[in-house]
C-alpha cells in the first residue's frame, strides 16, 4: 500500500499490553513478524510464555504486569526499556468488557473496567510518554465502536471507552508538536474471550447469542489496523481507526 514502509519497523521496540490473548496476542505477533522487539505484558505468565515460543528466539520479551496499578503501569514500561534499552511504540490493548444494565449493576464490574480500560491505559501512556517523545514514536490506544455509540447494557463499558477517545484526543493535540503520533483504533466486534468474562448471566448469554448470528472480526483484523498505523511515515498521523465487521449494521 502506498505510503507505508513495513522495512521501517525493524529493530523498533514496542510494548503492548493485554498481549496474553486476543488483540494483544495478535498484534505482538504481528509486530514481531515485521522485525518489531515486542515487550509483552499481561497477568497469566503461561499464555505469555506460549506467545514467545511461537515468535522464535529474542523476538518477544513478556512480563507479568497488572497495569490498572501505577506500580504495574511503570513496571511494564521499565521492563521494556531496561529488556530493549529504548520504546518507539506503545499499544494499550488490556481491558475488559463486563457488559449488563445500569439498573443494579455491580459496582466491582465498574470498578474493573475503570480501573484497567482508562486508569491503566492512562498510567501507562504517562509512564511511556518520555521514552516515546524521545524516540518520537507511536502511542496506539485500543478503544472500541462502543467508544463512539453507546447503547443500552453497555453504560459502564462505554463510559470506559468514550474516555479513552477522549483522552487520546487530548494527547493528540499535546504530543504532535513532541512528533509523538496517536491512534485510537475503535474495533466493532471482535471474536475474542472478552464476551466469556461478563458476570451478568442473561446479557452474556444474549452477547454470545450476537457473536454467532454474524462473521465477527478477527483480532489479527485489529492487529491490522494497528500495523498499518505505525507503518505510516513521519510526517503521516492516523488519528483514528474504525472498523466493524461487514455483517454489524448496528452499532
Amino acid at each position: 500500500m502506498a505510503g507505508m514502509s513495513l522495512d521501517s519497523l525493524k529493530g523498533r521496540v514496542a510494548l503492548v499490553t493485554g498481549a496474553s490473548s486476543g488483540i494483544g496476542e495478535a498484534t505482538a505477533r504481528l509486530l514481531s513478524a515485521h522485525g518489531v522487539r515486542v515487550a509483552a505484558v499481561a497477568r497469566r505468565l503461561e499464555r505469555l510464555e506460549a506467545l514467545a515460543r511461537a515468535a522464535g528466539p529474542g523476538r518477544v520479551a513478556v512480563a507479568v504486569a497488572d497495569v490498572a496499578e501505577e506500580q504495574g503501569a511503570r513496571a511494564a514500561v521499565a521492563f521494556a526499556v531496561r529488556e530493549y534499552g529504548r520504546l518507539d511504540i506503545l499499544v494499550n490493548n488490556a481491558g475488559v468488557m463486563l457488559l449488563g444494565p445500569i439498573e443494579g449493576a455491580d459496582a466491582e464490574d465498574w470498578r474493573r473496567m475503570v480501573g484497567l480500560n482508562l486508569l491503566g491505559l492512562m498510567f501507562v501512556t504517562r509512564e511511556a510518554l518520555p521514552h516515546l517523545v524521545a524516540a518520537q514514536g507511536d502511542v496506539v490506544n485500543v478503544s472500541s465502536v462502543a467508544g463512539r455509540v453507546a447503547r443500552k447494557g453497555a453504560g459502564g463499558y462505554n463510559a470506559t471507552k468514550w474516555g479513552v477517545c477522549a483522552f487520546s484526543e487530548s494527547l493528540r493535540q499535546e504530543m504532535s508538536p513532541k512528533g509523538v503520533r496517536v491512534t485510537v483504533v475503535e474495533p466493532g466486534l471482535v471474536a475474542t474471550e472478552l464476551a466469556d468474562h461478563i458476570t451478568h448471566a442473561e446479557t452474556r448469554r444474549a452477547t454470545q447469542e450476537w457473536i454467532g448470528s454474524l462473521r465477527p472480526l478477527r483480532a489479527e483484523d485489529v492487529a491490522a489496523a494497528v500495523l498499518y498505523a505505525v507503518s505510516q511515515p513521519p510526517h503521516v498521523s492516523v488519528n483514528e481507526i474504525l472498523l466493524r465487521p461487514t455483517d454489524q449494521a448496528y452499532p
